[in-house]
């Protein structure tokens, strides 16, 4: 008998109860257990996207070369990313990614949603074990290099948009998913409200977040998508607190302001009609929803993303808000 089938064997004799005190005592010992997980230690962790159309898009080892130049030491990616021929990582090399991502500097906020060829219809109730599978095989690669929050779209918006009825599936899925994360990897499932996703609208977001449980789904706020899709982001920080687990900024243009009243559709190219900016474009109240983190003393990551460059290359983008962060924001990258 191995050492693996000893522990499973004792592990069942020490629940029935028929092994000796003694014995009983050093199999409880011998189980594995998790490492508790260490508390951030400074209030926010400032983190960048890079998936940047414009120069990073193709490559994203680029994105994390260059955003380390800027300042960066934390990268969010999808999980998409390593799934493709030329940088296959996803699921069983974590360990050749980590050797890759260590010699450019930086660590992950985390690697996000699912599989390439995975399901996202989190509207269908059909679906619902093909994307629970989808999402926590990504979730549990995540965790291989420390990340604690796994954040997740939901997947494209149909052209008749979300019923209730899909969001009742939704909540059912998320719920779900945020539960076995929770329970089999001791992460948090933060949800990603985003233009043109079945999950957009505040009437969405708050249904979502009223039909599941707090314990096992978040929120990922996103200035820029909430702004765009007609949401107060300071607003909506404050209506949901420490639900909130991760922030992403980006800045819009000033007249967005609050919440815009003209929502974008999916036919708008942002690389030729951008709605989103390197932060302190105007916008996004920065300087008010950072006044309410501190007032609530909000720990986490604050995470950039710019979904595109089209004026300049990324990485000067990364660095006209590497400079609002520490000059204005004055928080340290």
């Amino acid at each position: 008998m191995d050492r693996r089938q000893f522990l499973t064997s004792s592990a069942a004799l020490v629940a029935s109860g028929t092994l000796p005190a003694a014995a009983q005592a050093q199999a409880c010992a011998d189980q594995p257990r998790h490492e508790p997980l260490d508390k951030q230690q400074q209030q926010y962790r400032i983190g960048y996207t890079t998936n940047t159309r414009g120069g990073w898009e193709g490559d994203p080892f680029k994105g994390m070369r260059e955003g380390r130049e800027a300042g960066f030491r934390y990268m969010e990616i999808f999980g998409a990313s390593f799934c493709r021929p030329d940088t296959l990582y996803y699921p069983d090399n974590a360990e050749g990614l980590m050797r890759r991502i260590f010699e450019i500097g930086v660590n992950f906020v985390s690697v996000t949603g699912g599989s390439a060829t995975g399901n996202t219809r989190f509207e269908d109730l059909d679906s619902r074990e093909a994307v629970i599978e989808n999402h926590f095989a990504m979730a549990r690669f995540s965790r291989r290099f420390g990340c604690q929050v796994q954040k997740t779209n939901t997947g494209r918006r149909r052209p008749g948009g979300t019923t209730d009825e899909d969001l009742k599936v939704m909540a059912g899925t998320i719920n779900a998913l945020g539960k076995r994360v929770n329970e089999e990897l001791e992460m948090q499932l933060g949800v990603h409200p985003h233009l043109n996703s079945q999950l957009q609208t505040q009437h969405e977001l708050d249904f979502i977040m009223a039909n599941t449980d707090p314990k096992y789904v978040g929120l990922v706020l996103d200035t820029g998508h909430f702004t765009m899709a007609g949401m107060d982001p300071l607003a909506m920080g404050k209506k949901y607190g420490t639900r909130v687990l991760e922030y992403h900024l980006k800045d819009t243009k000033p007249e967005d302001r609050g919440g815009t009243r003209n929502v974008p559709g999916p036919e708008v190219d942002q690389m030729k009609t951008p709605y989103f900016f390197p932060m302190g474009e105007g916008g996004v109240d920065f300087p008010g929803l950072m006044a309410y983190l501190d007032s609530i003393q909000w720990r986490g990551f604050l995470n950039v993303e710019l979904d595109t460059s089209p004026w300049r290359p990324p990485q000067e983008s990364a660095r006209i808000t590497a400079n609002y962060i520490q000059n204005v924001l004055k928080i340290p990258l």
